[in-house]
């Protein structure tokens, strides 16, 4: 909560560098937290001096916008506490102390006053070493997978992504590099921000590593499957609509020009270039990895045994992990006691939001969705040969007058795309097989004066419509058609799908936009490691 109100203050002021004073000591006890949480190595590795951040909001954006996020910096991490109190006592500046810093309920305040008892040097050099070798791990996985990810992975702008198992080999890779590698492209896909950790993590291991791949998977609100006509040879990647973070949806009113938001200036876009090309010149070989291979457990023995640690500081560092371990199971036994007495709330997997003319939906946090009415129906060509039958005179249906029952007050919604839609697409090729109450609603978009010429052209635009539709939809994979947004007014009748180009009235005018709120490869992970 608190970087998202940082991040929104950012936003409304142009700001695109937040500089935070995280420092050294914050680093040590980190570890300590995350070592006593059985984290792994890219855990262990701590906070990383620059990463992206992207707001929850849409708000601040358009469909033109590009989103780049606040670049957030952490520029004192290699200064301790101490080290920050000695330079404000000689500037002559004061500070602020937070009272709550004292409060022993807090893991990290627990953690800082047991390490205020190990402040030898000897200590906290090692301790920091421990670190800096688990940084290196990570800036060595982060680029391995980034480089992997161009090659092996494709993104397909109706909003899913194919991973072909042949270059990616997962059978030859560590399981720290593909278990990171997985987890970028379904946060990616999922548009989540929590990683996939513990038995889901070791379940897709197994499921990347079997092939070819014949089976399917649910998993970190994904669903994975064997792509279409790759005999398991490639895995398709897509949302799985059934998790209930991913059908959220947000209503912003379009921007006008004037409120047009900030773009990253040309500077600070030059400084992220040059900072990664520093950063991939200092990123080690697998033969200077140290913890590639090693688990939570394993990072400590394996950094002793390497000589980064003495003795006296791999006892010590254990005896802070096995007190913190105490506290937190004796944490999480009285959380479960307290849970059970409440009553646990549900949550709605689909909820249609309303819609209005001019308004954008961020739909499942990767379609900018919005709609209007056109005075000009636009030109739209109809194939000879689908409707030979059909005698248009004159300059051609586009032209004809034409009455639609969409009004610019109406509220529409959106959901995503459901078996009846696919059904109805089909009905619409053979206006016979309409039942009576779609045959009606037809009728009612006719004016009453012309409601046989305009019922007659009506129905050849639906059957246009419908014919183009079905054929774009059967180039997406069944599972990916799921999360597509769809259209319907209060009634429940089919209106558009925005993303393969079906609308049943030619006066709608309806775009969809495939813009993921955090790009392929992160933002919520570090993506420059200044060693």
């Amino acid at each position: 909560m608190r970087y998202q109100k940082l991040q929104n203050i950012c936003m409304q002021h142009q700001i695109s560098v937040l500089l935070i004073a995280h420092h050294a000591d914050d680093q040590a006890e980190l570890f300590i937290l995350r070592l006593s949480r059985n984290s792994g190595v890219l855990g262990l590795a701590g906070m990383a001096f620059t990463y992206q951040t992207f707001s929850s909001s849409m708000h601040f954006y358009d469909e033109d916008s590009k989103n780049d996020g606040i670049l957030l910096v952490r520029p004192l991490l290699h200064f301790s506490k101490e080290d920050m109190y000695k330079v404000c006592k000689v500037g002559g500046q004061d500070w602020v102390e937070d009272p709550t810093n004292q409060s022993l309920l807090y893991a990290r305040n627990r953690i800082r006053m047991s390490l205020r008892s190990l402040s030898s040097y000897t200590f906290k050099s090692e301790l920091q070493a421990v670190i800096s070798a688990c940084r290196k791990t990570r800036a060595f996985v982060d680029q391995f997978c980034t480089k992997l990810m161009n090659q092996a992975v494709t993104i397909v702008h109706h909003g899913y992504a194919i991973i072909d198992l042949e270059i990616l080999n997962p059978s030859k890779m560590a399981d720290l590099c593909l278990t990171k590698f997985m987890t970028l492209v379904l946060q990616f896909i999922s548009q989540r921000q929590r990683p996939v950790r513990g038995s889901t993590s070791k379940l897709l291991l197994e499921y990347i590593r079997t092939f070819p791949c014949k089976t399917s998977l649910t998993a970190a609100g994904c669903y994975l499957c064997p792509a279409t006509r790759s005999k398991g040879t490639k895995i398709l990647v897509c949302c799985s609509v059934d998790c209930p973070f991913p059908s959220k949806m947000e209503s912003t009113f379009i921007h006008s020009d004037a409120e047009k938001t900030r773009s990253m200036p040309c500077e600070l876009e030059q400084i992220i270039t040059d900072g990664k090309l520093y950063s991939d010149h200092f990123v080690p070989d697998a033969s200077d990895v140290y913890f590639l291979d090693s688990t939570s457990e394993s990072v400590l023995t394996e950094a002793k045994r390497l000589n980064i640690i003495s003795d006296s500081t791999y006892r010590n560092i254990l005896l802070l992990q096995k007190d913190e371990i105490e506290y937190f199971k004796a944490r999480i036994e009285d959380d479960v006691e307290c849970e059970s007495k409440d009553e646990v709330e549900n949550i709605t997997t689909c909820s249609n939001e309303p819609l209005r003319p001019g308004q954008i939906c961020y739909f499942m946090s990767r379609f900018i969705v919005r709609w209007s009415l056109s005075k000009n129906i636009p030109v739209i060509p109809i194939p000879e040969k689908s409707y030979c039958d059909w005698v248009l005179e004159g300059e051609g249906w586009h032209h004809h007058p034409w009455s639609c029952t969409l009004s610019h007050d109406m509220v529409v919604e959106v959901r995503h795309m459901i078996e009846s839609d696919w059904l109805y697409l089909a009905k619409l090729l053979n206006h016979a097989s309409l039942d009576n109450v779609h045959q009606q609603r037809i009728c009612t978009a006719c004016e009453s004066e012309q409601s046989s010429v305009n019922r007659n052209l009506y129905l050849v635009y639906l059957r246009f419509s419908a014919e183009r539709a079905l054929k774009l939809l059967k180039s997406i994979p069944v599972a990916a058609r799921r999360s597509l947004p769809v259209l319907v007014n209060h009634q429940g009748l089919l209106l558009s799908i925005p993303s393969i180009g079906f609308k049943n009235c030619p006066c709608l005018t309806v775009s969809c936009i495939f813009k993921p709120r955090v790009p392929l490869g992160g933002g919520h992970s570090s993506f420059m490691q200044f060693l």
